[in-house]
């Protein structure tokens, strides 16, 4: 089965960071892509508190798993139709929604290895009246791979540039790095690097009430600490080789807790200044991406950066100082934005599924062999 010559896809997704819905409208075809519009959705702060709640490891009810995948799918459900309402389209005109969903657990490195993403395809669907493709990572799983990063896949499709290949960088609340093939249909290869935002937004949330660290502001008045560094960096995780894959479960308010504790201990000293912490987390980040980079971006001379880590200037700038021979830059100077990308990522992966491509992730994840990715959920037949 081939792709239409030319269709409208909706791709859904809320981050690591929880801090919106990102919905993207796209027009693809089998070789090319644009954005045409895009739109943000609020999660409330109960969702959010609820979300994180699920994400922290900690024993839950399941009423309230299987009640916030549905308050879930409904706010990701009216943020598409206000899409579809800003640009005064029809349900009937879009070929399928490409829902990310929401991680509140994603868990590669266990004997029964599972990622799971709440906000039921099914509510999204039967809202929209859209079909709906959900489900991305599972099938990879089930093929021995990670399920993530996926987001390369669409990297290599829509960044790719014959005369000079690219990396790029994702900084949501984790960071992922992708090395775009030289060829246009190879897969490219890539990984998440560690914490992108995820602990500097939380670190800064719970010492001043803040979301995140606007610019990397609050980080600029503080000092690294150095020890605190050494600490964070000696993690297991920095030195496994690729594939691998992470995310809030592992590199979290606990994980941090623990490094400062470790860290005191080892020097007998009083810890640092909040704001030092947070300097000290903007450099974490920015150095666990430098030594990927630098490990493995031999030959490449620029870095596009979205996601949204692009709009910390702090954290831009130390990453430039520290790739001194690369040029740092905006997905922007690409053709897209560094917000929507990884909405789009997944409108793109919806047009996959649809037309039955099997998609070779495994040098990304370590998936056996080509898999269809995602699960379809029919839209309502009333409303064609």
């Amino acid at each position: 089965m081939n792709h239409p010559a030319s269709a409208y896809y909706i791709g859904l997704i809320s981050g690591t960071s929880v801090d919106s819905i990102d919905c993207a409208l796209i027009e693809t075809s089998g070789r090319e892509t644009r954005l045409l519009a895009t739109q943000s959705g609020k999660i409330s702060d109960s969702l959010r508190s609820r979300i994180l709640t699920l994400c922290s490891g900690e024993p839950v009810p399941l009423s309230l798993l299987g009640e916030t995948d549905i308050d879930v799918a409904r706010q990701f459900a009216a943020t598409a139709l206000e899409l579809l309402n800003a640009q005064q389209l029809r349900p009937e005109q879009i070929s399928a929604i490409g829902s990310h969903g929401q991680t509140v657990y994603h868990h590669p490195e266990s004997a029964s290895p599972f990622s799971m993403q709440i906000g039921d395809p099914s509510t999204i669907a039967e809202i929209t009246g859209i079909t709906t493709i959900a489900d991305f990572r599972q099938r990879d799983m089930a093929a021995g791979g990670q399920g993530a990063p996926l987001a390369p896949l669409f990297h290599q499709h829509f960044f790719y540039q014959p005369d000079e290949p690219a990396m790029v960088l994702n900084i949501g609340g984790i960071a992922n790095l992708t090395m775009l093939a030289r060829d246009i249909d190879e897969t490219p290869s890539g990984f998440d690097t560690g914490p992108g935002n995820v602990l500097m937004d939380s670190w800064i949330n719970a010492q001043t009430g803040a979301a995140f660290d606007n610019g990397g502001q609050w980080a600029e008045g503080g000092q690294v600490d150095e020890s605190l560094l050494a600490q964070m960096l000696d993690d297991a995780y920095f030195k496994r080789p690729p594939p691998k894959s992470t995310g809030r479960e592992y590199f979290n308010g606990t994980w941090l807790a623990r490094q400062i504790q470790t860290a005191q201990a080892r020097t007998g000293e009083a810890n640092s200044s909040p704001r030092d912490i947070q300097r000290t987390l903007l450099e974490l980040t920015a150095v666990t991406v430098a030594r990927a980079v630098e490990r493995h971006g031999k030959g490449y001379t620029r870095l596009a950066v979205c996601g949204g880590g692009a709009h910390n200037r702090a954290l831009i700038s130390r990453l430039q100082q520290l790739l001194v021979d690369r040029h740092v830059c905006s997905s922007e100077a690409l053709g897209m934005a560094p917000d929507w990308v990884e909405a789009a990522t997944f409108a793109w992966l919806a047009a996959n599924t649809l037309a039955q491509k099997a998609i070779d992730s495994g040098s990304l994840t370590g998936a056996r062999h080509p898999v269809i990715l995602g699960g379809i959920y029919p839209g309502r037949s009333d409303r064609k």
